[in-house]
């Protein structure tokens, strides 16, 4: 069994225990996470970006996230 589907059967299982207006506090707050979830975008969305940056200045950048990345200042804090 998963840890998801062991969750979800964990959260039934409460739910039934509670009285049916608190079950609806449940549901309303559940709601309210799912709606502050980040959803993303479609991948499709983001092909009017393909080739808008030049070559080089793609390969500077991953090049600057690999070096930079993974390297700790001790003094920076």
């Amino acid at each position: 069994m998963t840890e998801v589907s062991t969750i979800k059967q964990d959260v039934i299982r409460q739910l039934d225990q509670l009285p049916l207006e608190l079950q609806r506090r449940v549901l309303d707050f559940a709601h309210a996470l799912a709606m502050s979830f980040p959803k993303g975008v479609q991948g499709k969305r983001l092909l009017n970006f393909s080739g808008i940056m030049e070559t080089e200045d793609t390969r500077a950048m991953s090049e600057a996230i690999e070096t930079g990345c993974e390297r700790v200042d001790m003094n920076e804090w």
